[in-house]
Parts: C-alpha cells; sequence; structure tokens
C-alpha cells in the first residue's frame, strides 16, 4: 500500500436544544437544533424563526499526513 495524505469525516453530533453556527456554504449561520435522528436534522434560525429539515452533514476532523490509503480493517 501506498502513503498518501488523507483528510478524515466525522458526522456531526447534535443535540435537541444545541446552538451551533455553520461557517460557510448556502446553510451558513446561527441555528437551533430542533430535532435530530441517525438521518435527518431539524433546525430553526433564531433570528427569523424559520425552520428546516436537512440531511446530517459532516465535519472534516483532521488532516493525516502518511496515512495509508485505502485503510484496511
Amino acid at each position: 500500500m501506498s502513503r498518501e495524505t488523507v483528510t478524515t469525516f466525522r458526522r456531526a453530533e447534535l443535540t435537541p436544544g444545541q446552538r451551533i453556527r455553520i461557517l460557510d456554504g448556502p446553510r451558513g449561520g446561527d441555528w437551533l437544533v430542533i430535532g435530530v435522528d441517525d438521518r435527518r436534522m431539524r433546525l430553526r434560525c433564531p433570528v427569523s424563526g424559520r425552520e428546516v429539515e436537512w440531511d446530517r452533514f459532516y465535519s472534516v476532523t483532521e488532516v493525516l499526513v502518511d496515512e495509508e490509503w485505502p485503510k484496511r480493517d
């Protein structure tokens, strides 16, 4: 196996009542988590009161240098 630089992602852990800030992209801004399950999340804008439901998202957790790719479990 070759050694490569690998960026890892992990699903963001969310709980109802949590206040989150999305830093970029079209969903950017402050949100209140009002519901979450394995696949979807419901958020409310604290300014407009608008509620949305989206697929759960992933966040960059770290960049690994000299990592085996693909990783064998």
